[in-house]
């Protein structure tokens, strides 16, 4: 996918949503171990160029940062700054950034963080040990911007005090896929989204998981597009208060909306349940 930017992969489990990690499950497919770390060749992506010398990544677009492992994790140490550095290069792109680590933030940092008004800095909170462990952390960081991420979601969570801060500005939500069966109940998608709803802070509810519980029946679903389209068809997904992201380009100055890059989608995505945060097609001919 376009808008991914995994600078490192492999990673050791943490908590109690790694227990059936996607990346493992995938990496086992390879005869690889999810265990393994290195670094890729993609760590410069966001630097990349293409033969007319444009960035390949557009002004505007949000890349997702080390989904095949976790930002934070601690044999990354050593690369993390390089990152940092092309973050503060490309201020004209949203970095989404996202980790259990959030005890290992705050020393991760540089020092002129809270100057990255590009980084939408979130937290995996996949049940209420993690949640309340996680979110006072991430709220007492100095990011712009600051979001959750509820998956896989495990149990019951309530996260209205934190919404009440006014800092949490958007909460994403799906089940267990891959190689994990433990279930996703309705009832609590339907609670976080009452609490997002009452606070106005966009709810997106991306997929129901394998195992998905709908008025005390248990359905299983193995095909994780048909997840996204029964996610989808809830009708739970809603926008609240807009999130404002200033962007800037190489000179400083900020650049005006209709100067960015603007998300186009395919019929094929019309009921993804991440169409909200996706960065649309990149049109790369794959799909003809």
């Amino acid at each position: 996918m376009h808008d991914i930017w995994n600078p490192w992969h492999g990673c050791e489990k943490f908590s109690e949503g790694c227990l059936n990690c996607y990346m493992y499950y995938l990496d086992a497919f390879n005869e690889k171990s999810g265990k393994d770390f290195y670094v890729t060749r993609n760590i410069d992506y966001p630097l990349m160029k293409d033969r007319h010398g444009n960035y390949r990544i557009k002004s505007g677009e949000m890349i997702r940062v080390c989904m095949t492992s976790d930002f934070f994790y601690e044999k990354a140490d050593p690369y993390r700054q390089h990152c940092f550095d092309i973050m503060k290069k490309r201020r004209d792109v949203v970095f989404y950034l996202l980790t259990k680590r959030a005890n290992r933030i705050k020393e991760c940092l540089p020092p002129d963080i809270a100057s990255f008004e590009n980084i939408f800095m979130n937290v995996t909170c996949e049940n209420q040990k993690r949640a309340d462990e996680r979110i006072p952390i991430l709220l007492s960081l100095p990011f712009c911007h600051k979001g959750l991420f509820l998956a896989p979601m495990l149990e019951e969570i309530t996260i209205e005090k934190y919404l009440r801060t006014g800092q949490i500005e958007q909460v994403i939500l799906g089940g267990e896929n891959y190689g994990g069966r433990r279930p996703c109940d309705f009832a609590w998608v339907k609670k976080i989204r009452e609490e997002c709803f009452r606070n106005n802070v966009s709810f997106c509810f991306i997929e129901t998981g394998t195992v998905f519980i709908k008025d005390g029946k248990k359905y299983v679903i193995e095909d994780k597009k048909v997840q996204s389209e029964m996610a989808f068809l809830s009708k739970q997904s809603f926008k609240g208060k807009k999130i404002q992201f200033n962007l800037y380009d190489e000179r400083g100055n900020r650049i005006p909306p209709k100067r960015l890059y603007q998300r186009t989608f395919r019929e094929s995505c019309r009921t993804c349940g991440s169409q909200w945060i996706c960065n649309g097609c990149s049109n790369c001919g794959k799909c003809e």
